[in-house]
């Protein structure tokens, strides 16, 4: 059986978006991986146990010393689905998250979606489930 496994996204500082994606979007880092010949560290994150739940799973992945990347205009977002939107909202922007679109209706629709930036920009979409 097919399923799929993760997303990986470059960043510039693991300890940071670690913080970010478990502290408050409630992930938990699952593995980590530390290649020092290769020169990276690799750290997955997500809401199941080792995708033993056959839930996709966000790895990180930092180059030493590469501070910052270019998103670029091909990735769109990430999705999460979470209980109450506006209230990961209210965390995001407690702990000093990005916001940049408050939680609401989609347009011409009524599910309850926002959008937040992880610190090295990229988009995620809250979706209330």
């Amino acid at each position: 059986m097919s399923k799929f496994l993760h997303t990986m996204l470059r960043v510039g500082n693991l300890d940071r978006s670690v913080k970010f994606y478990c502290d408050l979007l409630d992930m938990k880092e699952l593995r980590r991986r530390d290649v020092p010949d290769g020169k990276y560290t690799l750290c997955f994150l997500g809401y199941g146990e080792g995708n033993a739940e056959g839930q996709g799973e966000i790895e990180l992945t930092y180059n030493y010393g590469v501070e910052k990347y270019e998103v670029g205009t091909g990735f769109g977002h990430l999705a999460v689905g979470l209980p109450d939107v506006a209230a990961a909202c209210e965390k995001v922007r407690a702990g000093g998250g990005k916001v940049t679109r408050e939680a609401g209706p989609v347009k011409f629709g009524t599910t309850i979606i926002a959008f937040v930036e992880d610190p090295d920009g990229y988009k995620i979409e809250l979706i209330q489930r």
